[in-house]
C-alpha cells in the first residue's frame, strides 16, 4: 500500500505517517517498506489521473504487509490506535 493511502485510513496527513516512520526506521528493514523511484511513480501516475498541480513533491514510499503490520504499533492518531485495536 502507498503511503498516502495508508494515512487516509488513519486519518493523518501523509507528512505525520512519513515522521512516524522515518522516526522508527529500525523498525522497517528493506522488504517492510521502500520508496518508488522516479521510473515507478512515473508508471504509477499514468494508471491514475492526477492533477498537475497536487500531490506530493516526495516521491511516495510503499509498504508491504508486513510493513501495514509494523506501522499499526507507531502511534500516529487516536484513529490509528483505535483501527490497531479493532484488527
Amino acid at each position: 500500500m502507498l503511503d498516502a493511502d495508508i494515512a487516509r485510513l488513519n486519518n493523518v496527513e501523509t507528512r505525520i505517517l512519513k515522521q512516524g516512520v522515518s522516526g522508527n526506521l529500525s523498525r522497517f528493514p528493506d522488504d517492510f517498506m521502500f520508496e518508488l523511484n522516479n521510473q515507478e511513480f512515473s508508471i504509477l501516475r499514468i494508471q491514475f489521473v492526477t492533477s498537475s498541480w497536487g500531490g506530493s513533491r516526495y516521491l511516495p514510499i510503499a509498504l508491504t504487509e508486513q510493513g501495514v503490520v509494523t506501522l499499526s504499533s507507531v502511534p500516529l492518531s487516536e484513529t490509528a490506535v483505535q483501527v490497531n485495536i479493532e484488527f
